[in-house]
């Protein structure tokens, strides 16, 4: 899962990315409204998280531009203004959701999860591929219900090939959904991961196999 996180509170941005990447999340980070639409005509994220008070105004203004460009992203709004009538400003300009500060983790990780679990992205709910089975929702992978224990790496790169089974799913694409803005990449880093989750699933007989052409991208599919 890929979130956007629109904050400009370096506490805040701290604690949540620490968080959120504990429960095997990528976390693109800005501080402004300008950079938020920036990053998000590049890049695809799962949901967003959007702080109302930033510098460059609030927040909310954000979603109706996403709207109109036809962007879905579920937006979670974070704000300490937490009066009936800043949520329901909220909700009228096309937030998914209200949560006010201070809030607790666990309630915002419920809340993520019950934004992916609506209609507008049941499609990656849960998959099953041969005898692996990815719930996309708890970010796990298991076969024949005997969980696979991964690093969140590797599990970032079976959830991008699990999206696509069956076609080829080119680099740039695998790097951009497991490695964050800010990380740190050595050249090798994605073919080192694509090895062991290649050697994970067969000694879990997962019933699929990553097929690769080197430099473009790679596959998964079902063995016969």
């Amino acid at each position: 899962m890929r979130i956007l996180l629109v904050e400009d509170e370096p506490e805040m941005v701290s604690a949540l990315r620490s968080a959120l990447v504990r429960h095997d999340m990528i976390v693109d980070h800005v501080s402004s409204i300008a950079a938020a639409e920036e990053v998000l005509c590049d890049r695809v994220h799962d949901a967003l998280l959007l702080d109302r008070q930033l510098p460059d105004g609030d927040g909310l203004s954000l979603i109706p531009t996403l709207r109109a460009s036809g962007n879905a992203v579920p937006v979670l709004v974070l704000t300490a203004r937490g009066e009936l009538i800043d949520r329901v400003s909220g909700l009228e300009h096309g937030a998914d959701d209200y949560l006010g500060k201070p809030f607790a983790f666990e309630e915002l990780l419920a809340r993520l999860r019950a934004l992916l679990r609506r209609p507008a992205n049941l499609q990656s709910h849960m998959v099953r591929v041969g005898r692996l089975c990815f719930d996309f929702t708890h970010q796990e992978a298991s076969v024949a219900g005997t969980p696979l224990d991964m690093p969140r790496r590797e599990l970032l790169v079976l959830a991008a090939l699990v999206r696509r089974m069956g076609r080829m799913v080119l680099r740039p694409f695998l790097m951009e959904a497991v490695f964050g803005l800010d990380d740190e990449i050595q050249s090798n880093a994605l073919d080192t991961h694509i090895s062991r989750l290649r050697r994970k699933l067969a000694d879990a007989d997962a019933g699929v196999v990553i097929n690769g052409i080197r430099g473009v991208g790679y596959l998964l599919r079902e063995t016969s």
